[in-house]
């Protein structure tokens, strides 16, 4: 299944959650935004979100520093 992550494209497995995909990016998930197509995903809900075909997911990820 094909998905749009941070603006290229990506194959995932049929039924990959959120919580999945943050995983295969980034090490701890910590400091971690997602939206979805343009919406704000919660954290609470990475587990549920299913992935469908299509899908626009912007992860971001905070930066300490000056």
């Amino acid at each position: 299944m094909n998905v749009v992550v941070n603006g290229e494209p990506r194959e995932v497995d049929a039924g990959t959650t959120l919580a999945d995909l943050v995983g295969t990016v980034s090490r701890t998930g910590k400091g971690v935004a997602a939206a979805v197509d343009g919406a704000v995903a919660p954290r609470s809900t990475w587990a549920a979100l299913v992935l469908t075909e299509g899908v626009t997911v912007e992860l971001l990820t905070a930066v300490q520093g000056g």
